[in-house]
């Protein structure tokens, strides 16, 4: 009679980043710039690292996939938001929130990963630079991108199947901007002990091992660096990994002071904006950084400027808009 007498959630009501009519329209013009620059810098790095030769190496490979990664990640939960933001009602459907959550937990996780196969590309280059090529093989490559996505999509998969075979029959109304563990399992009117488990095994699992693992290579690098006896080279090493590096403490930094706690814990206004660092910033900055602090990549974006823009000069210099000649007509007699 008790499980008669429940009814089921089919829609989910968000809080929102924020309830200030004045502030919402900003927030959204903000926002909106910071998903237009993130799709622009991914996509234009994704087309930058498959268009130059130059550019064909595994650090770059795993760059590419990095902006695919951003990209998705970004798309899944930045365009509801602003949605949301001139909206009255926050709503998304049960399946809606399911695929939500799916497709961001796979994607936190691949980036996760990624980052950590990114590292050991880097001690690969620095501590044994004479063998780089050997174990570095685009095989290998290959394996590590494979293995960084069907890791993030498996343990997404346990998540949202143990999350969404919950009984959700009290309030629909989620503390959040985006359908996230914490917020979701306050919802649920059923034994949520085994969700907790699961959940912060996988992310603990995800987020300390790719951590750890970027932690020692970067051990192993410092040291090999220290030893280097050219200064240009000790300059040029810890200049290709600060991009890197930046990148590292940006999300993981966010990401442990939001899930390295109780999923059933408070879940408070700091909460929000540590998410935002690493579902709404995080995409369009990853771009920024490798393009600013890579030189590489700094040096090939400005060959493609100077190319448009000598491009541009000889349309103009030879289809000229500007000027229009119309000769008289002459009569011979």
């Amino acid at each position: 009679m008790e499980t008669a007498n429940k009814t089921h959630i089919d829609m989910f009501l968000f809080s929102g980043i924020t309830d200030g009519v004045i502030l919402a329209p900003i927030l959204f013009v903000f926002f909106l710039m910071v998903y237009l620059v993130t799709l622009v810098g991914n996509i234009g790095m994704v087309v930058l690292v498959l268009q130059t030769s130059k550019l064909h190496t595994p650090m770059y490979f795993f760059l590419c996939f990095l902006s695919m990664v951003d990209l998705t990640c970004s798309s899944v939960i930045t365009p509801n938001m602003l949605v949301d933001l001139l909206s009255i009602k926050k709503t998304i459907s049960f399946i809606g929130c399911a695929l939500q959550f799916f497709f961001f937990a796979a994607m936190a996780a691949t980036e996760a990963i990624l980052l950590s196969s990114m590292s050991y590309d880097r001690y690969v280059a620095i501590c044994h630079p004479l063998h780089y090529i050997f174990i570095m093989t685009k095989k290998k490559c290959w394996c590590l991108v494979l293995f960084s996505f069907t890791v993030g999509f498996l343990q997404s998969l346990a998540q949202t199947s143990c999350m969404f075979s919950l009984e959700f029959c009290g309030s629909n109304h989620i503390e959040h901007f985006y359908c996230d563990v914490s917020p979701l399992l306050r919802l649920s009117c059923s034994d949520t002990f085994t969700c907790n488990m699961v959940t912060i095994f996988i992310i603990s699992t995800c987020s300390i091992g790719s951590f750890l693992t970027i932690l020692v290579s970067y051990i192993f690098i410092v040291y090999s660096i220290l030893h280097m006896k050219s200064a240009e080279g000790r300059r040029k090493a810890f200049t290709t990994c600060s991009a890197h590096l930046t990148s590292v403490f940006i999300l993981f930094g966010s990401v442990f002071f939001v899930y390295l706690r109780s999923p059933t814990s408070d879940f408070g206004k700091r909460d929000k904006v540590a998410s935002v660092f690493y579902t709404v910033m995080m995409p369009m900055l990853n771009p920024l950084i490798y393009s600013v602090r890579n030189q590489e990549v700094k040096k090939v974006l400005m060959v493609v400027v100077e190319r448009t823009g000598k491009l541009v000069n000889w349309k103009k210099t030879t289809h000229p808009h500007s000027t229009l000649h119309i000769q008289p007509l002459t009569s011979n007699g």
